[in-house]
Formats: C-alpha cells, structure tokens, sequence
C-alpha cells in the first residue's frame, strides 16, 4: 500500500513539475476559488455534452493524457513537440469551436443575467397571440389531411436573422391561408422552410442546418433532420408536416416529437408564447437534465 502511495506522489510532482500548478494552501480563500471553479467547469462541461463539441473534448483529453504519460516517463522530444505546438494548438482549438463558442455567447448574452440577478428588466409580454396559435394549428392539420410538406421555424429570443437571409422575404401577418398557399406542391415558395417571428411570416423558403445527431432514426427525412437541426442551434420551436404520411411533429431543444394531435402542439406554443413567465428554478432544471438523460439512454438501448 506504501509503494502505491509513493507512486502516486511521484507521478504528482512530475505532473506539477510539468504543467506548473501551484502549492495548494488551504485557507477559506482558496476553498471558496475550488468551488468557483468547480461550478465553472461543471457548466463548461455541461455545455460540451450538449454540443457537437463534445467528442472534438473527447479527443482532447486523450491526447492530454497521452502528454501525461509522456511527461511521466521523461519522453522529451514529445513534451518539446507539445511545447512549440501549444500556442497554434490554442488558436486551432478557438477555430474548430466557434460555432460553439459563438452559440455559448449568444446564449449568455440572451438570458440578462443582470435583469434577472436584479429583477429588473421589461414587463412581462407575451411573443405571438392566441389567434396565430390557432392559425397555426389550423394550418398544420389542413395541410396534414391532403398530405402536403410544411416546415414552420416560430423565433424565440435567438434572432434567426442568419437563416432568414437565405429565404424570399415575405413579412405578411400569420393566416393559415398564407401557409397553405405558400406550401402548396409546385409554387416558388414551398421548398424550403418559414420563419414566423411574432405574429408575422418573415421569410419563406429559408435553409436550415440539419443535424448531425446519431440518436435520430435513420428513418427521418430532410426536412425533420432540418427541424431538429435548428432547434439544436437556438431555442426555436419548428413544426414538422410529413409529406409522406401527413402527420404532423414538433422539434424543441433538440428533441422531436412525432405525430402529435393538436393539443400537444397548442401546449408547446402556449409554453413557447409564455416562456418569459416561466421561472425554472435550479431542481427543476437538474429534473429535466436527469429526463434528458434517460430519455437518451433509453434510445441507444433501442
């Protein structure tokens, strides 16, 4: 047991020699430090998980482990290639995460963390009215009994300013008229997707990033990988009419939800129109991680 503890604090201070970390001292100063930390890097990680960044860290940390291990067994030409590439390993790692890292950031600057750490901040309003969400649903479900392909982004906090470019601007008030037409099979604007932002259809025919996801059925077609894909990179809700079977999905958060009847879809815009008044504290948050959870575990069994 002796052995195995020298061991220890041997590959210790070969690692501190290293990597240069200080001399801990524990005062109530630095315990308070360790715990800001750990809470950083708990989010940090949280954050990765949830991203395609995840196996990119993945891999970081196994070359990280293999510079330990070369550290500990004195491989000198390595630690010298480690040391010459780190600064470029540094710019390269800021260049393969910036779509994450510009996602995290918009995020961050969405949630007024000052606004709400003061409650201060605008009144509290809904985003669209209770007419649009009955168009909306009027909309979907007609379109769904003729079977005809509809892909509807409705804008949440994240503007979709990026993806609304890529379409024919339309900016007219939502009617469940205006989106049967603008989806009727062989018109200039079916192909593609809309985007509601309030009460108005902005833009039609828009491009969407599909997901890379390897938890969705092989079975899903473009337009539900498009739904899932835009829902991955914002907090927009898409509504998804199949083509093929007319029935009719919802993509929020990264999860889709098949053939849905129309009270689940007018529960999820009623959520998404009145989500300023939601306040979700810290359990309820950990809840839904631990759903997420086993939600996903339960798909990769299947």
């Amino acid at each position: 047991m002796q052995n195995m503890l020298d061991m220890f604090r041997n590959f210790y201070d070969k690692a501190t020699d290293v990597i240069g970390m200080p001399d801990i001292i524990f005062s109530p100063g630095d315990i308070i430090e360790i715990f800001i930390i750990a809470f950083l890097l708990y989010h940090v990680l949280l954050w990765i998980q949830n991203t395609r960044a995840w196996n990119l860290f993945k891999g970081i940390i196994v070359i990280l482990l293999f510079v330990l291990l070369a550290a500990l067994f004195q491989m000198n030409t390595i630690l010298w290639l480690v040391e010459k590439t780190l600064n470029v390993g540094l710019i390269a790692l800021v260049v393969i995460f910036q779509p994450e890292l510009r996602k995290a950031l918009e995020n961050l600057g969405g949630k007024n963390v000052l606004g709400r750490f003061f409650n201060i901040g605008k009144a509290e309003e809904s985003k669209f009215s209770d007419k649009t969400i009955d168009e909306l649903i009027k909309a979907c479900y007609a379109m769904g009994k003729v079977k005809t392909g509809a892909l509807i982004v409705i804008e949440d906090e994240i503007l979709l300013n990026e993806y609304v470019r890529t379409g024919i601007d339309v900016d007219a008030v939502l009617s469940s008229q205006l989106l049967i037409n603008i989806f009727e099979k062989n018109t200039p604007l079916h192909d593609g997707a809309v985007i509601v932002r309030g009460n108005r259809v902005i833009s039609a025919t828009c491009y969407l990033p599909l997901s890379d996801s390897m938890l969705l059925s092989k079975d899903l077609g473009t337009r539900h990988r498009a739904a899932v894909g835009i829902s991955e990179v914002s907090d927009s809700l898409t509504i998804v009419v199949s083509e093929e079977t007319g029935k009719v999905s919802v993509a929020m958060r990264g999860q889709i939800y098949h053939d849905i009847d129309a009270e689940f879809l007018r529960n999820k815009l009623e959520y998404l129109q009145n989500s300023k008044n939601h306040e979700v504290t810290k359990w309820e948050r950990l809840k839904r991680r631990f759903k997420n959870g086993k939600k996903n575990s339960k798909n990769l069994d299947k």
